[in-house]
């Protein structure tokens, strides 16, 4: 594959687990890729800023629900940098934590707000864009799409609208190439907050397979799934858009930075 030429990046999620790596991975390149950051916190972006400096990272923080959020984040792609290359949209929540029975309506709003709506609106906000520099957006999914855990109904569910996103603009945007990645059970805070916070209300089998994960020493490294997801937003095939991919998919092979 020939060197990768500097690409301009948006992503979510920036502040910490995959994305923290991913954001990492992208900025130690020598392809001097731009990146425009987001979470609801600063500190880690200011690191991140200052460690690889404010020509090569411009930081808006806020909350993804919120609609303005994703015009902001692709009008300082532009106006700063020129021009957008690939959308990682990487953020999430996993709650409510909760059974169908036991939660509301206004819960699963919250929660589609967060990880469905928003990403919705990103996309419709980066399309024109990326319709231009022939460009590519990668999502962050999870096994949850399409296996169900107990309580986990909000989010599993996100997840597999995030899917047909994907598998929709595979066939609405044949300029943009999008692709939907499961990476795993990841060594996170949110496996740290599956293990300690939600797990009574996890049924005794899922508790069991994810304390044995960590137990183990079989979680995924952040860094495994974060080098797929980074090298897929700079370089990633048309022949892919529309799937949704483990990290460690066969085809991915020549994407992956641990082998």
């Amino acid at each position: 594959m020939s060197e990768p030429k500097e690409m301009v990046i948006i992503l979510t999620g920036a502040s910490r687990g995959i994305g923290l790596t991913i954001a990492h991975y992208l900025l130690s390149q020598p392809a001097q890729h731009k990146l425009v950051l987001t979470s609801r916190t600063a500190s880690a972006l200011n690191e991140l800023q200052n460690k690889y400096g404010k020509d090569r990272v411009e930081i808006v923080t806020g909350d993804a629900a919120e609609p303005r959020l994703a015009k902001d984040l692709v009008s300082v792609a532009n106006e700063r940098f020129g021009r957008l290359d690939s959308l990682i949209i990487n953020h999430g929540a996993l709650d409510p934590v909760k059974k169908v029975a036991d939660s509301t309506p206004e819960e699963w709003r919250k929660a589609y707000d967060v990880n469905v709506f928003s990403a919705v609106g990103m996309v419709q906000a980066a399309l024109p864009s990326l319709r231009k520099t022939k460009g590519r957006i990668v999502i962050t999914s999870s096994g949850a799409a399409t296996g169900a855990y107990q309580g986990w109904g909000a989010y599993g569910s996100g997840k597999a609208v995030l899917n047909h996103l994907a598998l929709t603009l595979s066939v609405e945007e044949p300029a943009v190439t999008t692709v939907s990645i499961r990476p795993g059970v990841v060594d996170t805070e949110m496996q740290r907050a599956i293990r300690e916070e939600h797990n009574k209300t996890m049924s005794a089998t899922d508790q069991e397979k994810f304390h044995g994960l960590h137990k183990e020493g079989k979680l995924v490294r952040p860094e495994q799934p974060g080098g797929v997801i980074a090298n897929l937003a700079v370089r990633g095939e048309r022949e892919l858009s529309g799937r949704f991919l483990s990290w460690d998919d066969a085809s991915l092979k020549g994407y992956r930075t641990d082998l």
